[in-house]
């Protein structure tokens, strides 16, 4: 049998823990769960903030411990967007899904631009390949099945230079 409760004073103090609330608005606190989070993987700046305040961190703290973390150069949304580019390359993604995906983590613009002309991707011969491990080496039997090749290369993220040029190039192929 648990013991009456004395008072409802008593009872919020249990409830509400003013530490807790001191702990959420400590860039200390944010930075140390934001190094939980870089342990991880790397995050842009905005989502890292993002996700310091979805942790319940108020804005200026999470904001705070971001832009120490970017000091300290332990977060960087250039290889942020280097990583990025390169795990999607693995993935067989072209650079419009690419540049798609940095663009709604809101990073700048121009920084994903450089990058990925900077990179060294061989867009076309991926694209090439990507739809040869998807359809075979043979080309397509008729137009519906080339456009449907072509629809998939461009879900996939690929220009429709790097298409036509993927779709080409198995066309001369097969004569």
């Amino acid at each position: 049998m648990t013991e009456p409760v004395e008072s409802i004073n008593e009872l919020n103090n249990d409830l509400f823990n003013p530490e807790e609330v001191d702990r959420f608005s400590d860039p200390i606190e944010a930075r140390k769960k934001a190094m939980d989070y870089l342990a991880r993987r790397e995050y842009g700046r905005l989502e890292l903030q993002a996700k310091l305040q979805n942790a319940g961190f108020n804005t200026e703290a999470a904001r705070v411990a971001v832009d120490r973390l970017a000091a300290d150069n332990l977060q960087c949304d250039r290889r942020f967007i280097e990583n990025f580019i390169q795990s999607r390359i693995n993935k067989g993604k072209g650079p419009v899904r690419v540049r798609l995906e940095l663009e709604e983590r809101r990073l700048e613009v121009g920084l994903i631009d450089e990058i990925l002309s900077a990179s060294d991707a061989d867009w076309l011969s991926m694209a090439r390949q990507i739809r040869e491990r998807k359809f075979g080496p043979e080309p397509p039997a008729d137009f519906k099945e080339k456009a449907r090749q072509m629809r998939f290369l461009q879900y996939r993220g690929f220009e429709p230079g790097h298409i036509q040029a993927a779709m080409r190039i198995v066309e001369a192929g097969s004569t």
